[in-house]
C-alpha cells in the first residue's frame, strides 16, 4: 500500500496570494489578532524550477503565527514562471498548505505514488529543499513539502513566540 501524502506530517502553514498584500496584514493582524508578522523580502529558491525548467521567480513572504499553524502572506516581485504568476496564481483565497518534512527524499516519493505532479522545486538555503506539488484538480490544490534548512526551526520558534501575548505593535517587521 503507498504512503498517503497526509502521513509525511501535519499540515503546518496556510498560504495566501493576496492581490492587496497591506490589506492582508491588515486583516489578519487587525480583524483575526494573529501576529506580528515577520516579512523576507525578495526570497529566490535556489536551483528553482517550475514545471522542470529554471525560473528566476522572487518573491516576498511574511510569517506570522495561529497558534501551531503558521500563517504566510505571499508577495511575487517579478513576472517569472512560478506558481504565483501563472494559472496557479490563487488569489485571496487558500494559495497553498504547507507540510514540513524531514526527508525531501520520502516527500517526492510519496508525491510520486500519489501522482502529484512536481510544480515547483528548489533549494533553501545551504541544506534546505521544497517541492510544491498538484495533487490532483489543478488551482488551488497546491502543496509545498518543505525540508528545512539548518536554522530554520529557531526563526519559526522566534516567529511563534513573538505572537504570544503580542500586544499589536508593529504589526510587520522586517527579518534579516
Amino acid at each position: 500500500m503507498s504512503r498517503k501524502i497526509t502521513q509525511l506530517g501535519p499540515v503546518g502553514q496556510l498560504a495566501y496570494l493576496p492581490q492587496d498584500f497591506d490589506a492582508a496584514v491588515r486583516y489578519w493582524t487587525e480583524t483575526m489578532g494573529v501576529g506580528p508578522f515577520y516579512l523576507m523580502e525578495n526570497v529566490a529558491l535556489g536551483d528553482c524550477k517550475y514545471k522542470g525548467v529554471p525560473t528566476a521567480a522572487v518573491f516576498s513572504i511574511a510569517i506570522a503565527y495561529w497558534g501551531d499553524v503558521q500563517i504566510e502572506l505571499i508577495r511575487p516581485e517579478n513576472a517569472e514562471p512560478s506558481i504565483y504568476t501563472g494559472e496557479y496564481a490563487v488569489t485571496d483565497s487558500l494559495h497553498h498548505i504547507c507540510i514540513f518534512v524531514e526527508s525531501i527524499a520520502e516527500a517526492r516519493a510519496a508525491c510520486a505514488e500519489a501522482g502529484a505532479e512536481i510544480l515547483v522545486e528548489g533549494t533553501v538555503g545551504a541544506d534546505g529543499e521544497v517541492i510544491y506539488v498538484d495533487a490532483g484538480n489543478g488551482p488551488g490544490h497546491v502543496i509545498e513539502l518543505l525540508q528545512n534548512m539548518t536554522g530554520a526551526d529557531a526563526i519559526f520558534q522566534m516567529i511563534k513566540d513573538a505572537g504570544q501575548d503580542w500586544d499589536g505593535t508593529e504589526p510587520l517587521r522586517k527579518l534579516g
